[in-house]
C-alpha cells in the first residue's frame, strides 16, 4: 500500500510585499514531486499557476498578478497532497502608475515593460506606451476565456493600443463581474479625465482662485490699515518690514529648492536628447528593418514604422535625413510592388485579398488596387471554367474515362434490371434468382465536367462577389484608409463601376451555361459557339439518372449564388437552363422508358398464378412507377421555375401513351411469334403455384393457344387494374391529361383482346363446328328414314368433350374467361345446329325424336352458357322439329335425355356454375 503525502505547507516567501509581477520564491514543504503534480498555486486570492515554475519540493519559482486583496495568503495544490496551508502572507503593493501625459519631476523608464504572456520584458517606443487605467477602478476579471472572445469578436481587440479597439470586450475582459455602482463611478472618472484634458493648464488655475481672492483681500485690508497709521511712508515702517522679510523668505526658498529644480531642468534635457537619438537611431535602422520585416511577412510593421517615419523626416531638409528617407521610399515602392503581385496571383483566398488591398491601400499605391484584384479574379474564374472543359475534352481524346459495357453493349441498366435488383413482385412468382450484377459503368464524361464546373463556380464566385461587396461598402480600407478618405474614394468607384461588374458576373453565368449546353444540349448553340464551348465528340448519351443529377448540380448552383443575393436578372440565364435540361430529361426518360418496356415483354416466362396473370402486367406497371419516380426531382418545380408539364402538356401525355401502345404492341407480338420464336433461356417455373398447366415442365414452352389465353387474361387486368394504377401516379406526379391518357390505352388493349379473342376462338371454335354435319349424317343417316332411337349420338358426345377441352384449357389458365371463350364457341355450334337443322327437308317421327334428344341434351349440358344468341338458335332448331303429340314419344324422349345426363353426369360437371373465386389482387 502507498504511503500517502502530507498536503503542501508554505512557510516562507521572499519578497514578501511588492507590485503587480514581482518575482517571488516561495518554500515550503511537500510543495509537489514534480512540475505536473503542480496543479494551483494562488497568492493574495489570484491564480499565478501560469507563471509557476517548480524548482523542488521545497522551492517555487512565480510572479505575483493583480489580486483583488491588499494582502493574502500563498496556497500550493498538488495532485499527490491536493489543497495546502501557508504560515505565512504576501502584501501587494498598489503601485500608483504615471501615464505619458502627467506632470513627473522623476525619470520613467520608458523603454521596457513586463509582457505577462510572454514572460519577459519587451522594449517599445516612447510613442506606444500603455495607458494608464482609464476608468479608475480597480480590475475584477471573471472567467471569461480569451477564445470565447476572439469568436464573440472577430477582427477586433481589448488593447488600448490596437487599432481595433473593442470597448465592449475591454469590460468583458477586466470588469466582467464589477458591480454597477463600480461601473457608474467609472464613467464619472472618464468624464472628469476628459474635462481636465480640454481645460488644461487652466484647470491649475480655477483650483487656485480662492486663495488669490483672499491674499488680494488681505493685502487691502493692510493697505487700509497703514493709510489710517500714517506710517506708510515713513522708514522703518511695518511695509518696509514686511518687503524685506518676504525677500529673504524668497531667496531663502531659492536656496532651498535651487538643487531640485536643476536636477529637473537636467531630467528633462536628458529625456529630449534621448528622444532626439531615439528618433534619429529610428530613422538610419529604419531601411534593414523593413527588408527584415518583409522577409518574415510583418507587413503590419513596415506600414506603421513607415508612417511614423513619413510623419518625422518626410520634409526635413537636413541632407542626411533626406538621403535615409529616399532609401526608405525605395523600399517601400518594392514592397508595393510586390504587394500588388500577391494581390493578383491566383488562387488567393478573400481573407488574403482583403489584406493586400488593405496594406497598398495604407501605402498608397497609386492606381486602384482592389478593382485590378477583382478584375484578374474575373479573368481566372473564367479561365478555370474553360480550362475545365479543355482538361475532359483532351481526355476523352485519349480515350480516359470511358465508360465500360454490359455484357449486351448497353451502358446503362434497364428498368428490368433495376427491378430485379429490387424488391420482388407480388404477381405468381415473377423474378426468383437475380442475375449477377454485370452493369459496370462510371459517371459518364459530361457529369463529371459539369460537377467540376459546379466546383468551380461555388467555390470562387462567392467569393468574388463578397471582394466586390466589400469594394462597394468601403469595408476594404483600415482606419488610416478612412481618414485619408480612401473609403469615399472607393465608394465613388465602386458606383462608377457597377456595370462593368455587372458585365462580369453576366460573363460567368454565361459561360456557365454555355459549357453546360455544349456537353449536354449542344444543338441549342449556334455553330460559332459550338467551336468555343462544344467538341464533345465521343459524348455519351445520358439517360434519365445522369441528368436528373445533372439538374441537381445545376440547381446547387442557382441556389448558391441565390443565397449571395445577386440580383435575379443576372441569374436568369440559369434558369433558362434549368428549364431546358428539365425537359430533356423528361423526353429522354420517356424514350428510354419505352427501349426498357420492350425488353421487359421479352422476359416473359409465361407462369401465371391463380388469376391466369403472368408477371408482365406487374412489371411493366413497376417499370412505369420507376420511371416517375425518377422523374420526381427533374419534374419538381422549385421557387422561380416553371411547371415542365404544363409548358407541354400534348407532348408528355403522347409520349405516355406511346409507351403504353409499346407494351401493347410487344403483347400482340408475343401472341403471334411461332414456338420456334420463343426464347425460353429465361423461363422459370413456379413449382409452388396450384394451378399450372398439367403438362409444365422446367422445360416448359406454351403452345399458341395458351400463349392467346395467357395474354388475354393479362390484357383484361391491365384494362381493369394496371391502366388505372398508373392514371393515379401520373396524377400523383403531378401529370396532367390522365384521362385522355386512360381513355387511349384502354381503347388500345381492348382492340387487342378483341382481335385475340376472335383468334382464339377461330382456332377452337371452327374444328368444332365443322365436325358437327359430317358427324350427324356419319354412315348414310337419313332424318325421313332412321330406326328408333336409344340414345345421344357419338358425335354429339365428341362435340361436348371437345368443349371440355377447351374449357379445361381455359380454366387451367383463367377461370374468368371460361364463360366468355363457351359462351362464344357454344353460340357457334348452336347456330350450325340451327342451320343444319333448317336444312333438312323433312323429318320422320323417329328422326323428330332423334333430332329434339341430340338439341335437348347438347342445350341443357351447356345451360349456364347459354347467352341470347345461344337461344335463339336453339329455339329456331327446335321450331323445324315436328311436334311430339304422342305420350309414349315424350315418354321415350325423357327417358333417353335422363340416360344421356347419367351417363355422362361426371363429364358434364365441368359445365356446371364454379363455387371457387378466383382470388383478388
Amino acid at each position: 500500500m502507498s504511503r500517502v503525502r502530507q498536503p503542501p505547507l508554505v512557510t516562507g516567501i521572499s519578497p514578501n510585499e511588492g507590485t503587480s509581477w514581482t518575482k517571488v520564491t516561495i518554500r515550503g514543504e511537500n510543495l509537489g514531486t514534480g512540475p505536473a503534480d503542480l496543479v494551483g498555486l494562488s497568492i493574495c486570492g489570484h491564480n499565478c499557476l501560469l507563471t509557476a515554475e517548480w524548482m523542488s519540493a521545497s522551492k517555487i519559482v512565480c510572479r505575483v498578478g493583480p489580486a483583488k486583496d491588499d494582502k493574502g495568503e500563498i496556497i500550493v495544490t498538488t495532485k499527490s497532497g491536493g489543497h495546502g496551508t501557508s504560515t505565512v502572507s504576501f502584501k501587494l503593493l498598489k503601485a500608483e502608475k504615471i501615464g505619458i501625459l502627467d506632470q513627473s519631476a522623476v525619470w520613467v523608464d520608458e523603454m521596457n515593460y513586463y509582457d505577462m504572456r510572454t514572460d519577459r520584458y519587451k522594449g517599445i517606443s516612447p510613442l506606444s506606451l500603455r495607458p494608464s487605467n482609464p476608468l479608475g477602478i480597480d480590475f475584477d476579471k471573471g472567467k471569461v476565456p480569451l477564445k470565447d472572445l476572439e469568436a464573440l469578436f472577430p477582427g477586433v481587440s481589448g488593447e488600448f493600443t490596437s487599432e481595433n479597439f473593442s470597448a465592449t470586450w475591454y469590460l468583458i475582459e477586466n470588469h466582467s463581474v464589477t458591480s454597477f455602482d463600480q461601473l457608474r463611478m467609472a464613467a464619472s472618472n472618464l468624464k472628469k479625465q476628459a474635462t481636465k484634458k480640454n481645460e488644461g493648464s487652466l484647470a491649475y488655475v480655477k483650483g487656485g482662485l480662492s486663495t488669490f481672492f483672499e491674499a488680494q483681500d488681505a493685502l487691502a485690508a493692510i493697505h487700509q490699515r497703514l493709510e489710517s497709521d500714517g506710517t506708510e511712508r515713513v522708514e522703518g515702517s511695518m511695509t518696509q518690514r514686511l518687503e524685506n522679510v518676504l525677500n529673504r523668505a524668497s531667496d531663502t526658498a531659492d536656496t532651498l529648492f535651487q538643487e531640485v529644480l536643476g536636477r529637473k531642468d537636467k531630467a528633462d534635457s536628458t529625456r529630449n536628447a534621448l528622444n532626439v537619438l531615439q528618433r534619429f537611431k529610428f530613422l538610419f535602422n529604419l531601411p534593414l528593418n523593413i527588408e527584415r520585416n518583409i522577409q518574415k511577412g510583418d507587413y503590419d510593421v513596415v506600414i506603421n514604422d513607415y508612417e511614423k517615419a513619413k510623419s518625422l523626416f518626410s520634409n526635413t531638409e537636413v541632407s542626411v535625413f533626406k538621403k535615409v528617407y529616399a532609401e526608405v521610399e525605395t523600399r517601400i515602392g518594392a514592397l508595393r510592388s510586390l504587394l500588388l503581385d500577391k494581390l493578383l496571383e491566383t488562387p488567393s483566398t478573400l481573407h488574403d485579398q482583403k489584406r493586400y488591398i488593405r496594406y497598398l491601400s495604407d501605402l498608397h499605391a497609386s492606381g486602384d488596387p482592389a478593382w485590378q484584384c477583382i478584375s484578374a479574379q474575373h479573368k481566372w474564374i473564367l479561365g478555370l471554367m474553360q480550362n475545365c472543359k479543355e482538361e475532359f475534352i483532351n481526355c476523352q481524346r485519349v480515350g480516359l474515362g470511358a465508360i465500360a459495357l454490359d455484357l449486351e453493349g448497353d451502358p446503362r441498366p434497364s428498368a428490368f434490371s433495376r427491378i430485379r435488383d429490387t424488391a420482388p413482385l407480388n404477381k405468381g412468382g415473377i423474378l426468383h434468382t437475380p442475375r449477377h450484377n454485370t452493369w459496370h459503368y462510371e459517371t459518364p464524361q459530361q457529369v463529371q465536367f459539369v460537377e467540376k464546373l459546379s466546383d468551380v463556380v461555388i467555390g470562387q464566385l462567392p467569393n468574388f462577389w463578397k471582394l466586390w461587396i466589400s469594394y462597394v461598402n468601403g469595408s476594404l480600407f483600415s482606419e488610416t484608409g478612412e481618414k485619408s478618405g480612401q473609403v469615399e474614394k472607393s465608394k465613388k468607384n465602386a458606383r462608377q463601376r457597377q456595370n462593368d461588374f455587372k458585365k462580369m458576373i453576366e460573363e460567368v453565368t454565361h459561360r456557365l451555361v454555355k459549357l453546360v449546353r455544349g456537353a449536354l444540349l449542344p444543338s441549342t448553340l449556334t455553330e460559332l459557339e459550338l467551336r468555343l464551348y462544344g467538341g464533345w465528340e465521343n459524348k455519351t448519351e445520358l439517360t434519365g439518372p445522369w441528368l436528373t443529377q445533372v439538374i441537381h448540380t445545376v440547381r446547387i448552383i442557382f441556389e448558391a449564388l441565390v443565397a449571395l443575393e445577386i440580383p435575379n436578372d443576372l441569374l436568369q440565364v440559369i434558369q433558362d437552363l434549368l428549364l431546358e435540361l428539365r425537359h430533356h430529361c423528361l423526353l429522354v426518360t420517356l424514350h428510354h422508358t419505352a427501349e426498357d418496356v420492350k425488353r421487359v415483354a421479352e422476359k416473359e416466362d409465361w407462369v401465371v398464378d391463380n388469376e391466369g396473370i403472368t408477371s408482365l402486367p406487374a412489371q411493366f406497371e413497376q417499370c412505369m412507377v420507376q420511371m416517375l419516380q425518377s422523374l420526381k426531382e427533374p419534374m419538381e418545380t422549385k421557387p422561380g421555375e416553371v411547371n415542365i408539364l404544363q409548358l407541354d402538356q400534348d407532348q408528355a401525355s403522347e409520349l405516355c401513351v406511346d409507351i403504353i401502345k409499346v407494351f401493347i404492341n410487344c403483347l400482340e407480338q408475343l401472341s403471334t411469334k411461332t414456338d420456334r420464336d420463343i426464347d425460353t433461356s429465361h423461363m422459370s417455373v413456379d413449382l409452388a403455384s396450384p394451378n399450372l398447366f398439367s403438362g409444365i415442365q422446367e422445360d416448359f414452352c406454351p403452345t399458341l393457344e395458351q400463349r392467346l389465353l395467357i395474354i388475354l387474361s393479362n390484357c383484361q387486368y391491365l384494362e381493369k387494374h394496371t391502366f388505372l394504377n398508373l392514371a393515379e401516379h401520373f396524377e400523383k406526379h403531378g401529370f396532367t391529361g390522365t384521362e385522355k391518357i386512360t381513355r387511349v390505352t384502354v381503347h388500345a388493349v381492348k382492340e387487342l383482346d378483341e382481335s385475340l379473342f376472335d383468334a382464339y376462338i377461330e382456332r377452337k371454335s371452327d374444328p368444332i363446328v365443322g365436325s358437327l354435319e359430317p358427324g350427324i349424317y356419319a354412315g348414310h343417316f337419313d332424318w325421313r328414314d332412321c330406326s328408333t332411337p336409344t340414345g345421344v349420338r357419338n358425335y354429339l358426345k365428341e362435340a361436348l368433350v371437345n368443349i371440355i377441352t377447351v374449357h379445361a384449357e381455359v380454366f387451367t389458365v383463367s377461370k374468368d374467361l371460361v364463360p366468355r371463350v363457351l359462351t362464344r364457341i357454344i353460340e357457334g355450334v348452336a347456330e350450325e345446329i340451327s342451320r343444319l337443322m333448317q336444312c333438312v327437308s323433312s323429318f320422320s317421327k323417329n328422326g323428330a325424336i332423334q333430332a329434339r334428344l341430340e338439341i335437348d341434351s347438347l342445350r341443357d349440358a351447356v345451360a349456364s352458357y347459354l347467352s341470347s344468341e345461344s337461344h335463339a338458335s336453339f329455339k329456331q332448331a327446335l321450331e323445324v322439329l315436328p311436334q311430339l303429340h304422342n305420350g309414349a314419344d315424350k315418354k321415350l324422349l325423357e327417358e333417353l335425355l335422363n340416360t344421356f345426363k347419367s351417363s355422362m353426369q361426371l363429364q358434364l360437371t365441368c359445365f356446371q356454375p364454379s363455387n371457387v373465386q378466383p382470388v383478388k389482387r
